[in-house]
């Protein structure tokens, strides 16, 4: 087994990591910017090195600096948490060529699920349904409006680069095609510097809800279960929960098999997760699209399945197989995950970054509190604002 992992992220999820690897005694490095001095990550951790300013661009971003202590340091592997250089496929091909494990899925893995339209490729290949649409770049306007003519309003514009609600549009008439059309590329340019869009059908009354995969160097693909994520603010999960109160044993064996093909599709290991939109009509089901990396949501997870979904990742980059075979997941109880957010709810919810002055965490049987933070922290500009 690994003896020392570097946590290639802040916050939440780094401590989240480097719990898991105390349990398994492996030894920790943590990288931090100059606004995370005196962060929870990187008092829990065995080692930590600055890797500069407080930009994420200037840190957290830069992968050749993380690599530099992850050498420095003789880590081992790198674990990068969500975010950041989580789906930076280039990253994982830097770490491995000197000779570091990344923790997670093959970069071509990455390449081939990170593009929104190349995933709807693969899924169809795979014998997934995926929502009326378009598999190539809108490449004009009068394309546009003649494929949004074919499907029927109304539709959503979307990036092909996009996550985040970045470069998205919902378009109810062609009228306000024209104006949607341009903004989703602007948007999408501006965010991901692709201005590659593309259409879809708009389901009526979707639900959001994704499966969690695990899959092993050994050919092995198992789903946990789904989680229900249709509770959302800016695009963005705030409530997330497991099992979903609308999905049957039918809906999720079905939806669970569908997420279990695309990851065989692109040989994938590790953690992963397959998102679909879910008609609350009729229960139909379609590709959405995948997460390479872990998800912010992943303890309701662990918690109804009672697996430990970061130690599972470790072992599976070392080598072995899955611990679990489908037959051994069974759905016991029901989780769910509240993000807490360091916002001005009389500002229209804006970041509120400041200092922790009093911190009273949640205690009672089955309460789980996976945080970042303490009395005393500081809450910098520079980062998203989840602190729990």
């Amino acid at each position: 087994m690994f003896k020392k992992i570097l946590i290639a992220n802040r916050g939440e999820i780094a401590c989240r990591v480097i719990r898991a690897c105390r349990e398994m005694k492996i030894a920790t490095v943590a990288v931090y910017s100059e606004a995370d001095t005196d962060a929870l990550h990187v008092r829990m951790a065995d080692e930590a090195y600055p890797i500069g300013a407080p930009p994420s661009s200037e840190s957290y971003l830069r992968w050749e600096k993380i690599i530099e202590v992850a050498k420095k340091s003789g880590a081992e592997a790198v674990h990068p948490g969500y975010g950041f250089l989580s789906e930076n496929a280039e990253f994982v091909r830097q770490v491995t060529r000197e000779g570091i494990v990344f923790i997670g899925p093959s970069p071509e893995a990455m390449e081939a699920m990170g593009g929104k339209i190349s995933a709807r490729k693969i899924a169809i290949e795979a014998g997934v349904p995926i929502v009326p649409g378009t598999t190539e770049p809108l490449q004009s306007f009068e394309e546009a409006r003649e494929t949004a003519e074919k499907f029927g309003y109304p539709v959503m514009l979307k990036a092909s680069a996009g996550g985040g609600g970045k470069g998205m549009r919902l378009v109810e008439s062609e009228g306000d095609l024209k104006n949607a059309l341009e903004a989703a590329q602007s948007e999408a340019m501006a965010s991901f510097g692709d201005d590659a869009v593309y259409v879809e059908k708009a389901i009526v009354r979707p639900r959001h809800i994704e499966i969690q995969i695990f899959s092993d160097k050994h050919g092995n693909h198992v789903h946990l279960g789904e989680r229900e994520c249709s509770i959302q603010r800016r695009h963005q999960k705030v409530i997330e929960e497991c099992p979903s109160p609308i999905n049957s044993e039918e809906l999720r064996a079905a939806m669970g098999e569908a997420a279990v093909k695309v990851a065989r599709a692109v040989d994938y290991v590790g953690a992963g997760t397959v998102e679909f939109l879910v008609s609350d009509l009729d229960k139909s089901f379609y590709y959405l699209e995948m997460n390479t990396r872990l998800q912010v949501e992943h303890p309701v997870t662990e918690l109804v399945t009672g697996i430990d979904l970061v130690r599972e990742q470790i072992r599976v980059a070392w080598g072995e197989k899955l611990s679990f075979t489908q037959a051994d997941i069974k759905m016991n109880g029901h989780a769910i995950e509240c993000r807490v957010y360091a916002e001005d709810p009389e500002n229209n919810f804006l970041p509120s970054p400041g200092k922790i002055t009093r911190l009273k965490l949640p205690q009672g049987s089955g309460v789980r509190d996976d945080g970042g933070i303490y009395e005393g922290s500081e809450i910098a500009i520079f980062y998203d604002p989840m602190i729990s």
